[in-house]
This record gives structure tokens, C-alpha cells and sequence, in this order.
């Protein structure tokens, strides 16, 4: 894959509005070695967002013996976007500023195999944006576990949900009258550790999740990897045996059939671990109480996790793997397993490489769909289409550089 200057370019200006939004004020300096990139860049970085009407000048900081640094703040009120992860019974709502920083939040039952899935989706989300704040909203970004064609089309290919074909962008952009970007739900989470997260301080690194299913994200040279029709990133379905149990994607034998929430809630009930009608939170429970049975589960689980990922770290040569998804709760089981295994799988001279679990939130999915309309701006390979335009317009409409940043 080639280098893309501009792509990065792009991120650079993204991260600056995320680094501000989080971390407050800050001079042009601060910026430059928050973000590792020279003084002269930030400089035409920052003046472009000036320009933009997103960043405006506040009061110089205290000076140390020289001049007093000019210090950049957020226009809070040049726009805010709403994000959405959808699961198989339930959605995730998140409102962020400008910055990315989360304002409020929400969870709202849901059923993805209803005829009227996307009728519900809509009034949903209607309900969610009506309690907003007053900024303008850019757009909306909706993370998926499945194949999205393009983010500025959504045309969606979900096994974990049952979905064909199902127009989620083309649907929700009439009934809202508003942009509305796509995502699988992992790349999108990608976007979101490339700019708030430890992926900002990396320009490769991969991002893997467990929980429901399996799944990876790849930045590559800052950039996320999509893949020819959006489908990077699926190896929850790496084969592993060949004759292993089925899995939800009709073949069999595949990662996440034997380490998937409900794989592992499987071979828990065969074994006798928990009782017919329980789930993950008995198994996890159990493990967490010293049951070497359910400690086992976790431990295997964790073992094909690491070796798999060894075959993975060889091929894209991440400077860092970052897990995250609802399964890390349970990671102090997992991790016997899967350190041992992952090391003893790697080539020596990758042996090194680091490995970083984050504490889980839902709302970090939802957050990561988001974040899709705040890269939007900046997004010189025109990966949103036109519905990136579109964010684009209503920004340069509301932002001003005189804007209140309160």
C-alpha cells in the first residue's frame, strides 16, 4: 500500500481538533510535540483550521524567559456529530463535540432481524437527535459488524446480523435529511484509536477486538486499511480446523467459532461449566471464582487467539496491537493462554512486540462512528464520497472564526 502524504495530512488536522478537545488549550508548540510533527506544519495546520473557523486564538500562556506562546482553543459551537453502533439486540448513541469528546450518551433495546429494522433504526435515532445540543450537527457516522461497501453508500453484508444488502446510508439519509456516514464497526474503532486513543502515537498499529465475534482493525501508515469492498479486517473468519463447528458466516471451522462469546458459552454448557440456560456472565463469574473448568475455557480461547495472531502480526507488522470489545472484561483468563502462545508463535525479532488492552466501554464503538464525520473534513482521498461533502458544506456554513467557544 502506498505512503498517501495527503491522508496523513489529514489525520494530523483531525488529531489536533482531538487533542484540544481532550486535553484543552494549548500552543502551537504543545501541539507540534503532542503530535510529533515539525513546528513549521503545525503552523500551516493551525492556520488552516483559523481559517476553517474550528480553532481560534485565546490568550497567551505564561512565558518561561522569551515570548509568551499564543495559545489555540476549540470553536465549540462549529459542530458536533452523533455516532451509532448497532448490535444484534441492542444500539449505542453517542453525541461528541467538534473535538470528539463524548456530551451524552444513550442505549436503546433493538432487534436486528425485524422486518422493520431500519423503520426502527430511523425513530431511534430521530429520538436521540432530538434531545441534542444546539451546535449544528455535521452528520452521522454508524458502525456495523459487517462488510459496508463504501461509507459514503452503506450497503451493508452483516452475518452477525443477518443482513443482505440492506441499504442503512441510502435509507437513513432520506429520513433524516442529513449525511450519514457507514462503517464496519472495527474500522471505525480504528479511526477512533487513531485519533483519541494509544493509536495516536503510532502510525501502524492494529486494533483487535473479541467479544460477540472477532475482528481487526489495520492502520497503515495512518491511514485505515479497508480493503476492496470494505471487508478488512474479517478474522473472526480465519479458518483454524477443518472440521470445526459452524459458524455464523455458514462455513466451518473459523476463529470465531471457537472463541466467539457464544462458541465459548457452547463448550461451557457441554462441559458442564455452567448450567444449560446460562451465559457469559456464569462462565465469566466462574472463572472469576477460581473454577479451573471455566479458567480452561478462557485459557484455550486465549491460546488460538495468540497463535492466530502471530500468522496476522507477520503479515502486516503492526508497531502495536491494541485489544479492546466487551470480551477484555474477562482478559486476566484470557491472557494465560494467549501470552505464551503469541510469543512462542512470533519469529524472534517480533518477539518485542507490544501488546496493549484497554478498558472497555460500549460507548467507544458508537464513539469510533462518530468519529467518521469528524475525519470527514479532511478526507482528501474522498473516502466518503459525497456524503463528505456534504459535512463539509454544513461546516464551512456554521463555523466562524469569531464563533463562541463556550
Amino acid at each position: 500500500m502506498a505512503i498517501r502524504p495527503t491522508a496523513r495530512t489529514d489525520v494530523n488536522r483531525s488529531a489536533i481538533l482531538a487533542h484540544l478537545g481532550a486535553q484543552g488549550p494549548a500552543s502551537r508548540a504543545d501541539l507540534a510535540r503532542a503530535l510529533n510533527v515539525s513546528p513549521a506544519l503545525m503552523t500551516q495546520l493551525t492556520k488552516d483550521l483559523l481559517a476553517d473557523g474550528l480553532l481560534r486564538e485565546l490568550e497567551h500562556s505564561p512565558s518561561q524567559g522569551g515570548r509568551p506562546a499564543r495559545m489555540l482553543g476549540l470553536v465549540a459551537s462549529a459542530g458536533r456529530a452523533i455516532g451509532v453502533k448497532v448490535v444484534a439486540d441492542h444500539v449505542a448513541f453517542v453525541e461528541v463535540g467538534i473535538g470528539g469528546a463524548v456530551i451524552r450518551s444513550a442505549s436503546e433495546p433493538f432487534d436486528a432481524s425485524a422486518s422493520t429494522v431500519l423503520a426502527d433504526l430511523t425513530v431511534l435515532l430521530q429520538r436521540f437527535i432530538a434531545g441534542g445540543s444546539k451546535a449544528p450537527l455535521l452528520g452521522i457516522g454508524v458502525g456495523i459488524p459487517g462488510s459496508v461497501d463504501r461509507q459514503g453508500n452503506g450497503l451493508v453484508d452483516s452475518t452477525q446480523l443477518g443482513w443482505n444488502q440492506v441499504p442503512v446510508g441510502a435509507t437513513l439519509r432520506r429520513e433524516l435529511k442529513m449525511p450519514v456516514l457507514v462503517e464496519n464497526n472495527v474500522n471505525a474503532l480504528a479511526m477512533a484509536e487513531r485519533l483519541y486513543g494509544l493509536g495516536r502515537h503510532y502510525e501502524n498499529f492494529m486494533v483487535l477486538t473479541i467479544g460477540t465475534g472477532v475482528g481487526a482493525g489495520f492502520v497503515v501508515d495512518g491511514a485505515v486499511l479497508r480493503g476492496h469492498a470494505g471487508g478488512s479486517g474479517e478474522i473472526g473468519h480465519i479458518p483454524v480446523a477443518v472440521d470445526g463447528p459452524a459458524c455464523s458466516c455458514g462455513n466451518h471451522g473459523c476463529l470465531e467459532s471457537f472463541i466467539g462469546e457464544a462458541a465459548l458459552v457452547r463448550i461451557a454448557r457441554e462441559r458442564g461449566v455452567i448450567g444449560a440456560e446460562s451465559g457469559m456472565p456464569a462462565l465469566r463469574s466462574a472463572a472469576d471464582a477460581g473454577d479451573q473448568g471455566a479458567t480452561s475455557i478462557f485459557s484455550e480461547a486465549g491460546h488460538l487467539l495468540g497463535r492466530t495472531l502471530a500468522g496476522i502480526v507477520h503479515t502486516v507488522d503492526p508497531e502495536i496491537v491494541i485489544i479492546l470489545g466487551e470480551g477484555t472484561t474477562a482478559w486476566s483468563h484470557w491472557s494465560f493462554g494467549f501470552e505464551p502462545a503469541l510469543r512462542s508463535s512470533l519469529i524472534p525479532s517480533r518477539r518485542g512486540l507490544a501488546v496493549a488492552v484497554e478498558m472497555w466501554q460500549d460507548e467507544s464503538w458508537a464513539q469510533g462512528a462518530a468519529a467518521l464525520v469528524l475525519a470527514t473534513p479532511f478526507d482528501s482521498d474522498d473516502v466518503a464520497g459525497d456524503q463528505g461533502r456534504l459535512v463539509r458544506e454544513r461546516l464551512v456554513e456554521q463555523a466562524s472564526p469569531q464563533g463562541d467557544n463556550g
